[in-house]
């Protein structure tokens, strides 16, 4: 545990709908796909970043166009006849009620 307290770690477990045990593959998960959402974070490419301020520049777009832009296919939810509608992260967590477009 690097952050927090025992209490509320064990409080994050008991209201758990996946696990039981602290384990790491969300977050390996999220970094495999944040890997491919933005090159510059991919080691041996050309778009390597070696300045910093770019790099956290791509990685909030990153982290932005992935939470309030595009639908994830396990957040879907069953809607009127039956149809899946589709959900961003965003959209999960009750924070907007449509997937946005970058103009947006």
């Amino acid at each position: 545990m690097v952050y927090g307290t025992p209490g509320a770690v064990a409080s994050a477990l008991a209201s758990s709908s996946v696990s039981r045990s602290v384990n790491t593959c969300f977050v390996e998960r999220h970094n495999g796909t944040d890997r491919n959402r933005c090159s510059r974070k991919v080691w041996k490419s050309y778009a390597f970043s070696k300045d910093w301020g770019v790099h956290r520049a791509a990685t909030v777009f990153s982290y932005f166009s992935y939470n309030v832009c595009w639908p994830v296919r396990t957040l879907r939810v069953r809607g009127e006849g039956g149809r899946w509608r589709h959900r961003t992260p965003a959209m999960a967590a009750g924070l907007t009620d449509h997937a946005w477009s970058l103009n947006e």
